[in-house]
Formats: structure tokens, sequence, C-alpha cells
């Protein structure tokens, strides 16, 4: 479900959470718009919380999984590296999931958590409604190219700080709606 994404793994571990522990985790992790929904893939996300969330995910993760939680992040399988998985940054350690709609592109997502030392940034990149999956992809690598030229150029000595620093979102065709991100 980690390294290869598995609708049956996620719907499996949903099942057996329930609820109100998924919501207890966005809570948590200080998820202001997050929703679950009974079937998790239909669950509202947001580009902010998704980033809250990977930000905090060490602290969030118990420590004796920790570092098993990270590597698997760390080691998606080379098929689903699109986009953010193929740009980390020179000294960065990169930590990413992604999450698409059955190869339609009408939603494909990714979130990372990058880590160098004591510092740490986390991005957000959701699309809809793109022609194709492929499309997404590309979208995906563009926009993940372009948030990482500032990590090649961050110095080591600058402390980031602990909240999200880089949210990306992108829209594609015509929004049915504005929405008013921070």
């Amino acid at each position: 479900m980690i390294r290869w994404s598995s609708n049956d793994a996620a719907t499996a571990v949903h099942n057996y959470v329930g609820d109100a522990l998924v919501m207890a985790l966005a809570k948590r992790a200080r998820m202001s718009d997050f929703q679950v929904a009974p079937a998790w893939g239909l669950s509202q996300i947001n580009a902010r919380d998704q980033s809250r969330f990977f930000l905090r995910l060490p602290e969030l993760t118990p420590q004796r999984h920790r570092r098993y939680a990270l590597r698997l992040l760390g080691n998606i399988v080379p098929e689903q590296r699109w986009g953010v998985g193929q740009f980390a940054p020179r000294g960065w350690k990169l930590h990413f999931k992604g999450g698409w709609s059955s190869g339609t592109g009408a939603v494909s997502h990714q979130v990372a958590l990058l880590r160098r030392g004591k510092q740490r940034v986390s991005i957000a990149i959701l699309t809809n409604d793109s022609p194709t999956h492929a499309y997404s992809e590309q979208t995906l690598r563009g926009v993940a190219k372009r948030l990482m030229l500032g990590l090649r150029k961050a110095p080591r000595s600058v402390a980031l700080l602990p909240t999200p620093t880089w949210i990306g979102r992108t829209r594609l065709r015509r929004p049915a709606h504005r929405h008013a991100d921070a």
C-alpha cells in the first residue's frame, strides 16, 4: 500500500481503523478542512492539510515505527515515481506518496516531506480534471520541478519553520469554483 499503491490494502486499513481514528489523526496533524468519507477515496482533502500532515508525519508516527514508515515513503516503486518523486534536491531525503483515479486523469495528487538534517519542508500538489493521466503526470512533474529549485539553493544554516513552507496547488482546465487557500 505504501511502496506500491493498493486500493484494496487502503480499504482494509480504513475498515480496520474506522472513521473516528482517522479524524482523530487528522486533528492531531492540525488538518482543519479534512473530511472523511465512507469510501476513503472520496475523503475531502486540500493542499494545506496534506502538507501539514506530511510535515508532522515523523511526530505522528509511533517512535518504534518511524524509521520503517519513512523508509517505505522513501522507496516508492519506480513505476509510481513521477512528479515529485523525480526531483529530490541533492542532500535532501524525499518521502512521498501519490494518489490518482485509476488512470483517468480526473484526480492526481502527490504529497512529500523533504528532510535535510533538522530542516523539513512539505509540499502538496493536487490536480483535478486533467484530460488524461499522462497529462496530470506531466503537470505534477512540472510543478514539482519548479518547487524543488528553491530547495537546491537553500543554505543549510537556515532553519525552516515547523509549519508548511511550500504548498503547491495547480488547477487544470476551468475550475468549477474558487478556493481561498492560505
